[in-house]
């Protein structure tokens, strides 16, 4: 009878650590859209709409040093009782991950039970930002740090007039993460939930508490995430587009993650590559997308050939471009899911191609 000494079974978890790592992908692999390669430290032109290479050494952006005489913004802190609130109350969280249904090889079974939480909101409000006057805002998901972390980036372009004088609203998500938690819920599920709770839940408050009056232009406002917050901006921008018009996506959830079955969208977000965006008349989104070449593959139980992010990525990418969207696209070398790393180059570039060609409207 074999038996294997610990020698074999370090070499085995070593070789098990290792397929479980997602594969590195070319960006000239086929299947792949066709790519610009850029340079060391170069992002993309501004006037671009196409799909481009950067890395995989990255040069930390010149917008994340403060500069002197720069105005500073100032960073509210919120919180949010999940029993003061109308949707998403109470919350949920799984029991376990959860397994495949038998009878439905693209969703998962999974036990949840109710949970109660507290949401954490981060505002950042831009010294230039004037009393009455109607702000155009960004709201970016899984804060609320980025309200801090990006004030420096913000305060140099909005001093620059590089982007205008934006509210940043990072809401913090409910918990957990996936089928069967609270941010699965919020996030990856398609449909207007989301969206109606920041207009009904977030907004008022901040409004009230931070002193200023948000924009009811949809051109004036952008929706901003990572990986499955990447998916809900574009969830909302798309199921209320009477809402948002702007999405800026890292490494972004385009996969079939979304939690119950809803058969009217039996792909998830991974529909919107396959059958939304390519049968739908063109919608006023502008999008930014970004990848990791070493981005995630098929992380869960789940293998149903609609859980490739690198994938994912691609397929809007192409589909964005035959229907003729303001979309670009980074696929960065080097970088893995979340693409952290060439974060500290694109960022401000990202968000500045975000809101290139906003124009206030005559009321503001």
């Amino acid at each position: 009878m074999f038996k294997p000494t610990l020698t074999f079974l370090i070499a085995v978890l070593a070789c098990s650590c290792a397929l479980a790592q997602p594969p590195t992908r070319r960006f000239d692999a086929p299947g792949a859209p066709p790519f610009r390669v850029l340079g060391e430290g170069e992002n993309p032109p501004l006037d671009a709409r196409d799909n481009f290479v950067i890395g995989p050494k990255y040069v930390p952006a010149p917008e994340r040093k403060k500069v002197e005489g720069v105005p500073e913004g100032r960073v509210r802190q919120l919180e949010i009782d999940s029993k003061e609130t109308r949707l998403f109350n109470p919350g949920i969280a799984r029991n376990a991950f959860g397994k495949v249904d038998p009878n439905n090889p693209k969703t998962l079974i999974v036990e949840t039970h109710p949970i109660d939480y507290r949401r954490k909101v981060g505002v950042y409000v831009p010294a230039q930002y004037k009393e009455g006057a109607e702000a155009p805002f960004m709201v970016v998901h899984d804060g609320p740090g980025q309200a801090a972390g990006y004030r420096t980036i913000l305060d140099n372009l909005i001093h620059r007039k590089r982007i205008p004088p934006i509210v940043l609203i990072a809401v913090g998500n409910g918990g957990g993460d996936a089928q069967g938690h609270e941010r699965g819920r919020e996030y990856d599920n398609m449909n207007g939930d989301y969206a109606e709770y920041i207009e009904t839940e977030v907004l008022p408050r901040v409004e009230k508490e931070c002193g200023v009056k948000l924009t009811k232009d949809p051109d004036g406002r952008a929706a901003m995430g990572n990986s499955s917050g990447g998916s809900a901006a574009l969830i909302m921008a798309w199921f209320r587009n009477d809402l948002y018009h702007r999405v800026l996506t890292t490494s972004g959830t385009f996969v079939n993650q979304a939690w119950p079955f809803d058969p009217k969208y039996p792909d998830g977000a991974w529909g919107f590559h396959e059958t939304l965006i390519p049968g739908s008349p063109k919608k006023p989104i502008r999008i930014f997308l970004s990848v990791g070449d070493a981005d995630l593959l098929n992380p869960n139980v789940m293998r149903d050939g609609m859980h490739d992010w690198v994938e994912a990525n691609h397929r809007m990418a192409k589909v964005l471009k035959d229907k003729g969207y303001e979309y670009q696209y980074l696929f960065c070398r080097g970088a893995k899911h979340s693409v952290s790393n060439a974060q500290q180059q694109f960022l401000p570039h990202a968000i500045e191609w975000v809101w290139k060609g906003y124009a206030p409207r005559a009321a503001e």
